[in-house]
């Protein structure tokens, strides 16, 4: 699989079967984080990788309320890191954008390998950090939910996260994003489509 069909491939699924986690797959995983590119080379970043089930259990009690789902999770990816182990430029902090690369090379790689890696944000941050020991300073950023994609939809799930899981969500067309050479100057209008 080339990075673009990887791109395509992947998707945030919510119906996941559990599977087994290996050392090797750690390492797999923490290998193209770590050659990820940041800002000067800082490497900001830090992940602990979670799958004793006493201890996802525990990060359980931490969830959002629609993010039952999780239950299901192999393995929790914790993703953290602080502004002072990155650039600071101004008022400029690159440590989450660095952060979110190495994050963003996780996720494909698990895409190549079959499996499900689903960033999440409705979490409970002081509590996950308190049971994972975090420090104070640093910022949890992401948990990444790891299994493998399910046939049957998980019932805990919403009508729209259960259509999710049959197609993929409307994404947003050029024209919303992408300008030519400055703000206004949208994609399609530059190639004369209207």
């Amino acid at each position: 699989m080339n990075v673009k069909e990887a791109i395509k491939k992947r998707r945030a699924y919510r119906s996941l079967d559990l599977i087994k986690i290996s050392e090797n797959l750690i390492t797999d995983f923490a290998e193209v984080a770590r050659i990820s590119p940041s800002c000067g080379n800082k490497q900001p970043w830090k992940f602990i990788f979670v799958y004793e089930r006493e201890k996802l259990e525990k990060l359980f009690t931490t969830l959002s309320a629609g993010n039952k789902w999780v239950e299901k999770a192999s393995m929790i990816i914790a993703v953290f890191s602080k502004p002072e182990d990155d650039c600071i430029i101004g008022e400029r902090l690159y440590y989450l954008f660095d952060t979110g690369m190495a994050t963003a090379f996780i996720l494909l790689r698990a895409t190549e390998l079959g499996l499900v890696a689903h960033p999440i944000a409705g979490f409970k941050e002081d509590p996950a950090k308190k049971i994972l020991g975090i420090p104070d300073e640093m910022r949890l950023i992401t948990l990444i939910i790891i299994g493998k994609h399910s046939k049957e939809i998980n019932p805990v799930l919403s009508d729209s996260m259960k259509l999710g899981e049959k197609q993929r969500p409307p994404r947003k067309q050029l024209d919303d994003f992408v300008f030519i050479n400055s703000y206004g100057n949208k994609f399609n209008e530059k190639k004369g489509n209207k």
